[in-house]
């Protein structure tokens, strides 16, 4: 059993600007160049929809030139990095805006990262199984996050996830100075995001948050934004997911996804995150929130079965609207009845390839010890890798 720890390092760099609205705000503000490549996704949406027309027209209004990267898929890829990367390299861009999702906004920072360095192997800065975690030689181009979805909380932290497809790897890639310099969060962004997209990225917030409450890390400040985040999530995700124009339930996502994120700037997330990016190092159009809502009963079913932090699931339960709680387990009820409302409760790992069987399970046990293994560190008591490999195959249907 465990408790809050008393101590705690907070370090916020990145001014938010948050509010509907808020994207016509970005002129007025003391932007940290001259020239700025705009990273969006190789989808149309953000096209479609104007977002990146305003951004232009906000950079034109601060006298600031721009490029357009659109190469980013929904799982960003080492190569998407670095074909980024040079594009801001030969265009002399002196910093990055990244506007879209958390795939967008992970790529983005990483691309500003990498531009500045010497060579053009990502992976020369990057850990993992194959990386060769050299120091930066150069510092890091500043970025500008306006983010489009309430998913990843990526517009606060200071690593993007990254995969390189030929070896099964989906790492975190970072640096201490890559925090955004300014964070555009406008709810009115994210109007037009489907309702099953919605609540994909609302479960990814959530489980960061989930996640962090229950980690070894876990102190004052990560509860306080970790349970705003879960109350949040809880009361007005199935708003969200059932009208995705209303604006309040857009805004209280919005704020809910940056609270996870400082969640992860606070404390940690957990193992949970470790093994989807596992599943969807293999299975690359697997949605990231999809696979964690698949994985989820049986996780956090195997810690209540362990007993190591009862009182947090309880804590936890009652946040989730479950105010009654008083035993571990309603915590399960309350997670299962969320994702019921929104609609989410019947994912199925077979329907992305998956087969069930217990050699693949500890493959994927194995393979997300050894490329994030970091995060088995925060879990609040050790595994094995048969007892992750048990807890993908619990979720196997």
């Amino acid at each position: 059993m465990f408790d809050s720890n008393l101590s705690y390092s907070f370090n916020a760099p990145t001014r938010v600007i948050f509010g509907p609205g808020s994207l016509n705000k970005l002129h007025e503000q003391q932007l940290p160049g001259k020239k700025a490549m705009i990273v969006i996704s190789s989808g149309k949406s953000t096209r479609a929809n104007g977002y990146l027309d305003r951004t232009e027209a906000e950079l034109d209004a601060a006298g600031v030139e721009h490029v357009v990267f659109d190469g980013v898929g929904s799982n960003p890829t080492k190569e998407a990095v670095e074909a980024g990367a040079k594009v801001a390299r030969e265009n002399g861009c002196d910093f990055v805006v990244a506007l879209g999702g958390g795939s967008v906004l992970d790529a983005g920072k990483v691309m500003a990262m990498f531009a500045p360095q010497p060579g053009d192997d990502l992976w020369d800065y990057a850990g993992g199984t194959t990386g060769k975690n050299k120091p930066l030689v150069n510092p890091s181009l500043p970025w500008i996050a306006i983010t489009t979805t309430a998913g990843t909380g990526s517009e606060v932290d200071a690593a993007g996830v990254i995969s390189k497809l030929e070896t099964h790897e989906k790492i975190g890639v970072g640096a201490a100075d890559l925090n955004a310099k300014i964070a555009i969060v406008d709810p009115e962004l994210m109007l037009t995001v489907p309702a099953k997209f919605t609540a994909y990225q609302g479960f990814d917030a959530l489980f960061h948050s989930l996640e962090g409450y229950i980690s070894k890390p876990a102190n004052l400040f990560s509860d306080m934004v970790q349970l705003a985040a879960i109350e949040n999530i809880s009361t007005w995700l199935p708003r969200a997911v059932a009208d995705g124009s209303d604006l309040e339930a857009r805004a209280h996502m919005a704020f809910a996804n940056t609270m996870s994120g400082y969640s992860m700037v606070t404390s940690a997330c957990t193992s949970e995150h470790s093994m989807e990016h596992a599943m969807s190092a293999f299975h690359p159009e697997l949605p990231h929130g999809a696979g964690l809502t698949m994985i989820s009963l049986a996780y956090f079913g195997y810690w209540i079965d362990r007993h190591v932090c009862d009182s947090r699931f309880v804590d936890m339960a009652r946040a989730m609207g479950k105010k009654d709680a008083e035993k571990p387990e309603d915590f399960l009820e309350a997670l299962r009845g969320l994702q019921e409302v929104c609609g989410v409760d019947d994912l199925r790992m077979s329907d992305y390839g998956f087969t069930g069987t217990h050699e693949e399970a500890l493959e994927l046990a194995r393979t997300a010890r050894s490329t994030m293994g970091g995060l088995f560190m925060c879990d609040p008591d050790t595994t094995t890798d048969e007892d992750i490999a048990g807890i993908y195959e619990r979720s196997f249907k």
